[in-house]
């Protein structure tokens, strides 16, 4: 399987309570779940409550924002398809929300949806390690609703969209999350990948980088914590993440409940005190190992005290969607990423060879350099798919210009044609520039659709053997005798009415 990893593009969804929030004036009802009684009660407001949505499917149960956001979900995935998508949700209840909802969007959008085509795996789901064999090597299911089971260690190259339905206050753990789509997959032929983000994860993570201290937020989970020290993979992110751990840790070992505080001792084997001193002392690379083997510590540490649940508020404010903003990369717009795409290309005109030959002396253009060239834009963050999204989100006009042409375009001013338009115009100009054989004809309007088809020919194209050219035609030396000795010439005629100079 290919190493490289595809191009992140970003939905943000907002509706009308992600960005207005939920609220109750004084004296409203709120209806409230008590999750000790399993009940929900209802009472008057005190005072007002305020509600935004980093809170939504965690403090405050909100039916109708995952229903319109599901909706749309539903316009813009296909459950039937090999594209595989993976939904982050806050908990095992949402989950079965998300799952419910989703189902009956696909039904709206497609009729009959298979009933396992999407499918909820958490720790509480039954057989959860088969559904994840199923996840990865079956059609169905296509989409997995998930709270942190498959946030590590699972490969699905098949992933090609991410649904962020709750935030997380680690920015490792969000970056173990985008890495479960990064993989290329050429049996689908996946470039990119999408996210799609109710919550604002992107504003909310845009200035904390993976070493920022993780426990600026209180609200980080032990076990949250417990899961990156298992999972980080290098020394520095490690002790970084120790600390924080050891340092929330501190602060609750004077709360533990009895309970608690015997369960952690069965679990860890010594007292909390004791744990800490071990914990410092731990060499970084035996870290991964202990919480590997002991997952449960987080779920311990992460007990309320008895009574000191805070209320969860079930909403059922109505919601429609408001807006969907499209980005690229972490956070960036279409027209930042068009920007920086002109600013990239302008600044290295001069000194990346393919790039000066396309920009100077198109009709000089080779495969190799376009390769060449191809990949110094996918390392700068630029691809072909990313660039056509961003145009067509910005100007809503669909246009398969390739790669050349958006290089030109962002330099000189080119305009923006649809490539097989080019071809076709340039096919035109060389036909009827002089008289051909019937022969000649006929290899002329087989380079052009090859050009179509692989974006340039030249000489390494006609002697390629799984080409027309080398197949039918016997390769180069004998096309060139088809065409007087004057093959060369030709092709690069071609490439000038394709790639016009500006003026």
């Amino acid at each position: 399987m290919n190493e490289a990893t595809t191009i992140l593009t970003r939905a943000e969804i907002k509706t009308e309570l992600s960005q207005n929030g939920i609220n109750w004036k004084v004296g409203e009802d709120v209806k409230v779940y008590d999750a000790r009684r399993n009940q929900i009660d209802l009472y008057k407001a005190p005072d007002e409550i305020n509600l935004e949505v980093e809170d939504f499917n965690r403090k405050v149960i909100t039916e109708p924002f995952n229903r319109v956001v599901c909706q749309y979900l539903a316009k813009e995935l296909d459950p039937a398809s090999r594209r595989k998508t993976l939904i982050f949700c806050a908990n095992d209840a949402h989950a079965d929300m998300v799952v419910d909802l989703l189902k009956k969007a696909f039904e709206e959008q497609y009729g009959i949806v298979d009933d396992d085509a999407v499918i909820k795996i958490t720790g509480a789901a039954d057989k959860p390690l088969q559904l994840i064999r199923r996840y990865k090597n079956e059609r169905n299911p296509n989409v997995a609703v998930t709270v942190d089971l498959l946030t590590t260690g699972v490969d699905v190259p098949e992933i090609c969209n991410l649904v962020f339905l709750r935030r997380v206050n680690s920015r490792i753990l969000f970056d173990q999350m985008l890495g479960r789509a990064t993989r290329l997959c050429d049996e689908i032929e996946k470039e990119a990948f999408r996210v799609f983000d109710a919550v604002q994860i992107f504003e909310a993570l845009q200035n904390m980088t993976a070493m920022q201290p993780v426990v600026v937020n209180p609200k980080i989970s032990f076990s949250q914590l417990a899961n990156e020290l298992a999972t980080v993979t290098d020394d520095e992110s490690r002790d970084l993440v120790r600390d924080q751990f050891l340092a929330k840790l501190q602060r609750k070992k004077r709360h533990l409940s009895e309970k608690s505080a015997q369960d952690f001792e069965i679990k860890a084997g010594m007292s909390p005190d004791a744990f800490i001193q071990k914990l410092r002392a731990m060499p970084l690379s035996d870290v991964a190992a202990w919480f590997t083997q002991n997952p449960d510590l987080g779920e311990i540490l992460d007990r309320k005290c008895e009574g000191s649940a805070p209320p969860l508020f079930i909403s059922e404010h109505e919601d429609k969607l408001h807006s969907v903003e499209r980005g690229y990369g972490q956070g960036k717009k279409p027209a930042d990423y068009l920007k920086e795409f002109t600013a990239f290309i302008k600044s290295h005109s001069n000194d990346i060879p393919a790039l000066i030959t396309v920009l100077t002396r198109p009709r000089e253009l080779t495969r190799k350099q376009l390769r060449e060239l191809v990949l110094a834009l996918d390392k700068a963050g630029f691809s072909e798919a990313n660039l056509a999204t961003a145009w067509r989100e910005m100007t809503n006009q669909d246009i398969a210009a390739r790669i050349v042409g958006y290089v030109r375009q962002a330099a000189i001013g080119d305009a923006l044609l649809p490539y097989s338009e080019r071809v076709d115009h340039a096919l035109q100009r060389l036909l009827v520039s002089r008289k051909w054989t019937a022969p000649q004809r006929d290899w002329l309007k087989r380079i052009a659709a090859q050009t179509k088809a692989n974006q340039l020919v030249d000489r390494e194209a006609l002697d390629e053997p799984d080409l027309i050219f080398k197949r039918e035609g016997g390769g180069f030396i004998r096309l060139d005798k088809i065409f007087d000795g004057q093959l060369q010439e030709v092709l690069e005629t071609f490439n000038d009415s394709l790639w016009p100079l500006a003026a």
